[in-house]
């Protein structure tokens, strides 16, 4: 069995690990840290989140600073705040009992002036960073990178897809002496792949399998329903799983926003973590995320690079990605430790495809799960409560002062009247909640047979501002209300399409996610406006345009005023606009 001891480390590094409570390597450490020891080599390391790279990288890093020298010696970068505290948290650790190694963390969100204070010292050898953080204070001088010899890029793919190329390629032509580059990265695409061509010389490559593949920790489950029944159906699995401890994806930061607001104001102890939060706020989300004061995070990809928490016991897609290698980076984030994880998507029928695209590079298999019903909510939260009564344990002495005044309360009442008023306390809001609660489950059926269905659940009857003259026709307006709202296409029904208009019937619970999702959207270069038609009789297939309700304003949609409280609605999967 490989040991630190063997890969030639310094002695206080590896004192440090075995403190840490370290004994066998991950397989990228295996493969990194003695190259890295032995050689003044560049390396390109394939490696997802959660893999042990932190000390891949890290390990070796810190065995060859030179104590002795004070200026910066080692750069790494990373693409978000969180992961550069991260880092530099996991460095400290390490260099516990090394002597005369100091390193510091630079990031956005943070007064910069401390920052620089720190450097004006002269005694930082490693600095990890954040690429828009480090050219700030390389514009105001605050930092040299002139004697600069290792230059570490983690998450590379992260830091390209969110737009930092430009940095990367600045910083690295300011490293002229530099011996070495190690890119550390989750996937190898084609902007990774040219900045190890244009700054990397010879690089060696290692690879660990992706953390995913093969990890029959995990337990891949897909859950089949209708774009605008996301969200209901996100609460469903959440009522189902009393104490999860999980992750939320979603694709966009406002997403991650709206969803996050809904599920609080429902009463779920969640809350947001994006880029668009401040570095105070972001920080005290993590803290209470930690101290499992939230259920669950509602997060976006870039987000999450951050998050180290090895007990998280569900993954949630509330979207798909659209790389299917970012499933399995997100889906990393459970089954951690050698502990069981289940990750969650939430699908339309017409992203099936993409799950089997996502089996197939993977290399595992996803289940087919039912989104449950109403009574096995109830039922599940039931037993859950049954549970954690026969599990407590009371302090001792605990009631002792009340029994005789709850004696006296109670004596009238037997035992199964009490336990069922009791549960029935408990139990209450979810019962009332999930009382003639609908399937959220999407069928397989054909477009005739979902027509039909939409009719006799009830239906209203849309105008749209586009017809014949913007080149609608009853095919193509049904193709773009699916693309741009990701429903069903059996769901549009009674299309009449006009010169300068169009009329379409869709379910009832599905109007104003279709009305706002349309909203922001263009056929042709139009602008598209849809509105709820006047329900008058005649008037369902009838000429003209339909007459806006009250409810709505004239030239844009707007909900009808049910409260003080803004209404949110949740976004359906953005596709390309091909119109």
């Amino acid at each position: 069995m490989t040991t630190f001891q063997e890969f030639g480390l310094k002695e206080e590094l590896v004192q440090a690990v075995q403190a840490l409570g370290f004994t066998t390597p991950s397989p990228i450490q295996q493969q990194a840290i003695p190259l890295l020891v032995q050689e003044t080599t560049d390396i390109i390391a394939l490696a997802q989140t959660g893999t042990g790279k932190t000390a891949a990288f890290g390990l070796p890093l810190l065995h060859k600073i030179d104590p002795n020298d004070q200026g910066v010696q080692a750069l790494v970068l990373s693409p978000t705040r969180e992961l550069c505290m991260q880092i530099q948290e996991e460095f400290v650790k390490y260099s516990k009992f090394s002597r005369g190694i100091h390193t510091l963390a630079v990031y956005g969100g943070t007064p910069i002036g401390t920052q620089i204070r720190e450097l004006k010292r002269g005694n930082v050898q490693v600095v990890v960073a954040t690429p828009g953080r480090l050219i700030d204070l390389l514009e105001r001088n605050a930092v040299n990178l002139e004697e600069v010899k290792m230059i570490v890029l983690d998450e590379a793919d992260e830091m390209l897809n969110m737009g930092f190329r430009d940095d990367i390629d600045f910083i690295l032509k300011n490293t002229p002496v530099r011996e070495s580059t190690w890119l550390f990265s989750a996937t190898m695409n084609a902007d990774v792949r040219r900045i190890s061509k244009r700054y990397m010389k010879a690089p060696k490559e290692v690879a660990v399998a992706k953390e995913n593949a093969g990890n029959e920790n995990i337990d891949h489950q897909y859950f089949v329903t209708h774009a605008h029944q996301r969200f209901d159906a996100l609460r469903r699995i959440l009522d189902f799983a009393p104490d999860i401890y999980g992750i939320i994806f979603t694709r966009t930061k406002q997403d991650a926003q709206d969803v996050s607001e809904k599920l609080m104001r429902e009463g779920y102890h969640v809350s947001a973590l994006h880029g668009d939060m401040d570095q105070k706020m972001r920080t005290k989300v993590m803290e209470r995320f930690k101290r499992r004061q939230f259920q669950a995070i509602v997060a976006t990809d870039v987000a999450a690079r951050g998050i180290d928490v090895n007990d998280i016991t569900h993954v949630i897609n509330y979207e798909l990605p659209e790389d299917p290698e970012v499933y399995t980076h997100r889906s990393g984030r459970t089954g951690r430790a050698g502990k069981s994880g289940v990750c969650m998507s939430l699908v339309t029928s017409r992203e099936i495809g993409r799950i089997r695209q996502v089996e197939r590079m993977a290399k595992t298999r996803f289940h087919k799960s039912d989104i449950p019903d109403g009574a096995e909510v109830v039922r599940k939260r039931l037993f859950h409560f049954l549970d954690k009564i026969e599990e407590a344990q009371p302090e001792h002495g605990f009631g002792e002062i009340y029994k005789k005044s709850i004696h006296e309360k109670f004596e009238a009442m037997d035992k199964d009247e009490l336990i069922n008023r009791l549960l029935w306390l408990q139990l209450k809001d979810t019962i009332k909640d999930y009382e003639n609660a609908p399937d959220l489950n999407a069928g397989y059926t054909d477009r005739r047979v979902e027509r039909e269905t939409s009719n006799r659940s009830g239906s209203v009857r849309l105008f749209i501002n586009i017809g014949t003259k913007d080149g609608a026709s009853v095919d193509s307006l049904i193709q773009f209300v699916a693309e741009m709202t990701d429903i069903e296409p059996g769901m549009v029904s009674r299309v009449t399409v006009r010169e300068l208009s169009s009329f379409f019937n869709v379910p009832a619970d599905a109007v104003e996610f279709i009305a706002e999702s349309l909203g922001q959207r263009k056929f042709n270069n139009r602008k598209v406006r849809v509105e709820e038609a006047d329900n008058k009789p005649g008037f369902s297939g009838g000429s003209g345009y339909g007459k806006p309700r009250d409810s709505y304003r004239k030239g844009g949609y707007e909900k009808k005023d049910y409260g003080s409280e803004p209404h949110k609605f949740t976004r359906a999967r953005k596709p390309q606009n091909k119109y």
